[in-house]
């Protein structure tokens, strides 16, 4: 009895409502095979994940929590790499949503480039055509060969 009642806690531990460092609005612009949304969004950070809620009519009409695994409100939980496969492309890294929305380098920094302003960064191979942009202002990653666009603007700035 004592070890179901430590399990609980665990299990609960899990789903219990995280704290996070930064809450940002943001005009995102996803546009995937499977994923059309472009409107204003929420982004929450902390150490270990990024929350993102997605508005509609001042609405929240999705949120993506992306920790240890990615969890879509509604549809629930899935491993990075199966959420790749389904929405972007199974041949990203699992760690790709994470480090755009946190604006940092993909794919272990291959290519990158500093710019005055933040870095670009560009991944061609046989299975993308990936053209990366990171300024203060936003985040752009555009893979032409997927046919996939991810754009983070700030709201307050305009730019």
């Amino acid at each position: 009895m004592k070890y179901f009642f430590l399990a609980l806690i665990i299990v609960m531990s899990g789903c219990s409502t995280k704290e996070y460092i930064s809450n940002t609005p943001k005009l995102l612009i996803l546009k995937t095979p499977k994923i059309k949304f472009s409107d204003i969004a929420y982004i929450h950070k902390n150490n270990e994940s990024v929350k993102v809620d997605l508005y509609m009519a001042g609405q929240v009409v999705k949120s993506i929590e992306i920790a240890r695994l990615i969890c879509v409100s509604k549809e629930g939980c899935i491993s990075k790499s199966l959420f790749n496969k389904l929405y972007l492309n199974s041949a990203y890294p699992d760690t790709i949503m994470k480090n755009l929305f946190l604006s940092r380098p993909i794919y272990k920094g291959i290519n990158l480039h500093n710019t005055q302003e933040g870095f670009i960064q560009e991944v061609y191979d046989s299975e993308v055509s990936i053209q990366y942009t990171v300024t203060p202002h936003a985040t752009v990653f555009r893979d032409r060969k997927n046919h996939i666009l991810i754009k983070i603007k700030d709201i307050a700035n305009g730019k």
